[in-house]
């Protein structure tokens, strides 16, 4: 499915998704990532269930910092749990979980606005 929106050529756009793999900015990425406006990092989750405060490292280290995190979580939407929503929150950043395909079509939109925005995707 592409989903690539009209974007400046400085920030990573996601266009498309699936078959256990994502294409951001021309380049593609097997498995799971995390996308920032600035770069890509592998994420080395499969399941949404085993989510820990581990995978969310890069996310919580980010500078600049992020202030919405983009949760995909696969085929559905699952709820992030409590302690690691506090912690996001303690640390300024709102986690919002969805589907996949949701939050690579939600990431596009809030980065295109500016926002600093990362996007957790779990591969579908």
């Amino acid at each position: 499915m592409d989903v690539t929106p009209m974007m400046p050529g400085d920030r990573q756009v996601i266009e498309r998704y699936g078959d256990g793999r994502f294409r951001v900015t021309g380049v593609a990425h097997e498995g799971s990532i995390i996308v920032f406006p600035d770069r890509v990092v592998g994420w080395p989750l499969s399941d949404i269930g085993a989510l820990a405060l581990a995978h969310l490292a890069s996310v919580l280290d980010a500078d600049p910092p992020v202030e919405v995190l983009l949760i995909g979580c696969g085929p559905r939407a699952q709820p992030v749990p409590p302690p690691l929503k506090k912690i996001l929150r303690e640390a300024g950043i709102g986690a919002e979980p969805m589907d996949t395909s949701a939050a690579c079509r939600t990431y596009n939109v809030l980065v295109a606005e500016g926002r600093r925005v990362a996007a957790a995707l779990i591969a579908v």
